[in-house]
């Protein structure tokens, strides 16, 4: 064993558990000894004694895994009856305020790092490494046309190739990791509807080029089958929602979906949520899910590539942390049990452009880790009994 002086002994903490999920393969890893250094995992080891000196943290016949990541969260949002309102009502400060707490009530379920694809005014930046929170990936505010989706938060653009390759490059200068555009309406913003497209295809090109010249991916909120093909062909690098929605019912696209596929675009599934007792969707919206189902299973057959993005924030079925229960939703949509739980930590991970240090439980990445009782491969509402997290090696849940 590699001898290690007092200080460095002093920086060490060996996690016991009963069993571990590493982010990468398709079994839990029995008597797993994970020894953290300071923010950074130092070693993964299964039936070991911890190093001498070492501070050791036995959780019993807990599950260890990878820090939850959710690709699609909104800090400004509070996830009451009318979070538009809300926030419309708050200083910024006040909404800063707002999203810190968010952002621990996400770490107390487990979910070490979010990727925050709308906020108010690039308010999520200022929260950028911030201790006691996740680890944020930005987008600011989305892009958006004038009094369309979400417009409210900022990000209106001149819906013209010069107009919008100008909104994409003040996202850069401010320094966003993400670009997010609304391809399509949401039902969030009155006067705009999810089935019709908000960009001319060639001005969705302008926006997809002016990004990737920059070297920032971009993510679009797809609803319509117009704004899905507009983004497609423009070549976004995820989508958002993908439901086909059209004016009366949801579409069947196997052309569009094959070339989803095919392209490996991938997928922002909008899954978890809690049960509210009076809240149930819309009766529009209720009688199309199982059809945007069904199309979100196609897409899992023909090998399209899933994230979970929770949405969390927008509605009270929707609160901070709710990831924890997407990976149930995951594998009703055809996802193995193995690979919904990759959806949400090492895939998840190289979405946020993070694969090369969070997403998974081995030497050199961060020290993000939650355990939970019971085996999340057997049962996914394990994760929701959360017992412990650990984020960049500071434990924040006991």
């Amino acid at each position: 064993m590699t001898h290690l002086t007092v200080s460095e002994r002093r920086r060490l903490t060996a996690v016991r558990a009963g069993w571990l999920f590493d982010g990468i393969g398709g079994q839990l890893v029995a008597d797993p000894v994970v020894v953290l250094e300071g923010a950074r995992i130092r070693s993964v080891e299964a039936g070991v004694v911890p190093p001498p000196g070492a501070d050791v943290v036995d959780l019993g016949g807990a599950t260890l895994l990878p820090g939850l990541i959710d690709t699609h969260v909104h800090l400004a949002f509070d996830a009451g009856a009318d979070p538009v309102a809300s926030l419309r009502a708050r200083a910024d400060e006040e909404v800063v305020a707002a999203m810190a707490e968010a952002g621990r009530a996400s770490l107390r379920a487990g979910v070490t790092t979010v990727r925050d694809l709308g906020d108010r005014g690039y308010l999520s930046l200022r929260l950028r490494g911030r201790a006691g929170l996740p680890t944020i990936v930005a987008a600011g505010p989305p892009i958006t046309v004038p009094q369309g989706h979400c417009h409210f938060l900022g990000g209106g653009a001149e819906p013209t190739q010069f107009g919008v390759r100008r909104a994409v490059r003040e996202h850069v200068d401010r320094g966003v990791d993400v670009i997010k555009i609304m391809a399509s309406g949401g039902t969030l913003t009155p006067g705009t509807h999810q089935h019709r497209a908000q960009f001319d295809r060639e001005v969705l090109c302008a926006a997809v080029d002016e990004a990737h010249r920059h070297g920032l991916p971009v993510t679009a909120h797809a609803h319509g089958t117009s704004a899905i093909e507009d983004a497609l062909v423009a070549g976004v690098d995820g989508m958002e929602h993908v439901t086909f929605w059209s004016a009366d019912g949801v579409d069947v696209r196997e052309d569009l979906m094959c070339a989803i596929a095919e392209r490996r675009i991938v997928i922002g599934a909008t899954v978890g949520m809690v049960p509210v007792p009076g809240a149930a969707p819309p009766a529009e919206i209720a009688c199309r899910l199982p059809a945007v189902r069904a199309n979100l299973r196609r897409l899992h057959e023909l090998g399209a590539p899933f994230v979970a993005g929770t949405d969390a924030g927008i509605a009270p079925m929707k609160p901070h942390g709710v990831l924890n229960t997407a990976p149930a939703a995951l594998r009703e949509i055809g996802l193995g049990p193995a690979a919904a739980l990759r959806a949400v930590t090492s895939v998840a991970a190289g979405v946020c452009g993070l694969g090369h240090r969070k997403g998974r439980i081995t030497p050199g990445f961060d020290a993000d880790l939650v355990a939970v009782q019971g085996d999340p491969l057997t049962d996914p509402s394990a994760l929701q009994r959360v017992v412990a997290v650990y984020a960049h090696g500071a434990r924040v849940r006991r």
